[in-house]
């Protein structure tokens, strides 16, 4: 505790503040999930003011057209009759992923649930305002590959997010931030 040990400690690079970086991760998440959100409300208004319901525009020969449909279902239209259900999934998955990401301490799981977060959103936002009623709105779909479904930016970005959630849990990278080393050996 003398003056010899003042000098040593100056001499140490001053650790980053942990709480900065934890607030680095959330603030990125949320900066991707605000990004997928306006993509995804942004072409679906791009599409309903540019194009018919139904119409099909050629974007790359074989392989990209915009195909405007409304989708009252889950993915490849299934259970069109209970969209209900579908608003509730869409807002609990929602709440999850929002809190999840206020908790992530590592880049992976907070891009991962900013992503997730702002897709299911985009879809949420037209379940709950979109005709033909509140929680039963029909989803604006306009992206169409060949020999697949019809899906928007907003299902893009969720797809995405679950695949990195998915490798994150693989090999055991944990939402604070550590790893477990025993799941990354399979």
């Amino acid at each position: 505790m003398s003056a010899a040990a003042a000098p040593e400690d100056a001499a140490r690079p001053t650790p980053p503040d942990r709480r900065t970086g934890v607030r680095r991760v959330v603030l990125s998440g949320l900066a991707l999930a605000t990004l997928a959100y306006l993509l995804d409300q942004g072409t679906k208004l791009w599409v309903e003011r540019t194009m018919v319901l139904g119409e099909s525009i050629e974007v790359v020969p074989g392989l990209l057209r915009w195909f405007y449909i409304l989708n009252p279902g889950a993915a490849f239209s299934i259970g069109t009759d209970v969209t209900w259900v579908f608003t509730l999934v869409q807002a609990v998955v929602a709440v999850v992923a929002l809190v999840g990401l206020l908790r992530a301490r590592s880049w992976g799981w907070g891009l991962a649930l900013g992503g997730l977060l702002g897709g299911v959103l985009g879809n949420l936002t037209d379940r709950l305002f979109r005709p033909p009623s509140f929680g039963q709105g029909h989803v604006v779909d306009m992206i169409s590959v060949p020999h697949f479904a019809v899906f928007n930016v907003a299902d893009s970005f969720i797809v995405c997010s679950i695949v990195g959630l998915c490798l994150l849990m693989v090999t055991g990278r944990n939402l604070d931030g550590t790893r477990d080393d025993a799941a990354g050996r399979v």
